[in-house]
């Protein structure tokens, strides 16, 4: 795997495949505690915050909502409920 952090070469759809893979792992379903953050570092080998970090960039995207958009409307709503509790 290239370095966490590394911006890989982009897909023909504008997304990299970091950014497809973290799409895909945000569309999966997850049964324990500590499920997701074990799979973010052994799949993608960053910490979950970096994850939170790239994922709530990467909805703000619109290449992303062309790719996903049911996970990234998902997303963006949930970002929005959150938002409003404060």
């Amino acid at each position: 795997m290239t370095a966490p952090d590394a911006e890989p070469t982009p897909s023909p759809s504008g997304l990299s495949d970091r950014d497809r893979a973290l799409l895909a792992l945000e569309r999966r379903s997850w049964a324990g505690s500590g499920a997701k953050e074990r799979a973010i570092r052994e799949e993608l080998g960053i910490s979950p915050v970096r994850y939170f970090q790239l994922l709530n960039a990467l909805i703000e995207d619109e290449r992303a909502l062309r790719e996903d958009p049911v996970t990234v409307n998902r997303l963006r709503r949930l970002k929005a409920a959150r938002r409003e509790r404060r």
